[in-house]
């Protein structure tokens, strides 16, 4: 029986880890074949985005599409070898979430006023990671730096993990992540949340204060879903989204996934193909405004 192949634009480590696992395993079993996954990082989630765009459209070939892939890039890159809409096939959304400041315990901020005012001290600013140009953290990091005055440095990674990595480490003392990466990190007090970017405080982390809260008006949703090569036959991605929110339907997902901030989606190929649809006229503007470019 031939394997479901299924690509993480990401490197290992942080949310990809988390839903590619969660999908992996609940539709491996629904399907009764083997899911592999296999991470190919790098570009911004457009590497390995590409591959499966270009790859033989039978089923057996999937990706973990996302908002940096699938919604920023358009505007980021200006050669981007694939185009959202057109080149897949979308199957299903996964799980949507907010993202965080967070930062090495020895570091003297306590909240976002102390990053701006610390950031202002030195003659070069702070350092921020993200888990890689073009994703929606590093839009994050762009707007607070703007919204604010603050000279935030932005230190791009392949992948989550990395990053968080280095920060536990105190390499970079402040990172830019998706709630569910942070999430264990935060419960171990090996980082501190400094502020989520959700329009209210998230019930799985209440001590922690949003953007607003803290004079920054700043909202921010990172996700992802599933998709497929374009040309994958209807019957095929029908099956594959059946299943899909099968998986997600099922409470210890549901659950997994709101413990550490996320909160799954139920969407068709239709409804999710239209959801991408408004994400890209959503981060177009902000894409452009920011002034955010990739090479």
């Amino acid at each position: 029986m031939q394997p479901v192949r299924l690509v993480v634009p990401f490197a290992p480590g942080g949310t990809t880890d988390l839903v590619a696992r969660l999908v992996a395993q609940g539709l491996g079993e629904r399907l009764g074949q083997p899911l592999v996954i296999e991470n190919r990082p790098g570009a911004g989630a457009t590497l390995g985005s590409g591959t499966v765009a270009a790859a033989t459209p039978d089923g057996h070939t999937l990706v973990l599409s996302n908002v940096a892939s699938h919604a920023i890039a358009p505007a980021l890159y200006g050669n981007l070898r694939y185009d959202p809409l057109r080149d897949f096939a979308h199957i299903g959304l996964i799980t949507a979430n907010p993202s965080a400041f967070v930062a090495n315990p020895a570091f003297a901020a306590r909240g976002l006023p102390d990053v701006v005012r610390l950031a202002g001290e030195g003659t070069r600013g702070l350092d921020v990671a993200s888990s890689g140009s073009g994703s929606s953290n590093h839009l994050l990091i762009v707007q607070f730096a703007q919204a604010t005055a603050a000279r935030l440095n932005h230190v791009p990674y392949r992948g989550a993990g990395p990053a968080m990595t280095d920060v536990i480490a105190g390499v970079v003392p402040l990172m830019s992540d998706s709630l569910p990466s942070a999430a264990g990190h935060i419960r171990a007090g090996s980082v501190r949340a400094l502020g989520v970017s959700a329009a209210e405080r998230h019930p799985a982390f209440p001590a922690v204060p949003t953007f607003r809260e803290q004079g920054v008006d700043l909202v921010s949703t990172s996700w992802f879903g599933l998709s497929a090569p374009a040309g994958t036959p209807g019957p095929v991605v029908a099956r594959l989204s059946r299943e899909l929110n099968a998986v997600l339907a099922a409470p210890a997902a549901r659950d997994r996934l709101a413990e550490v901030g996320g909160q799954a989606g139920a969407l068709s190929p239709e409804g999710y193909t239209a959801f991408i649809r408004s994400e890209l006229a959503r981060w177009e503007p902000l894409v452009r405004a920011s002034g955010a470019t990739v090479e």
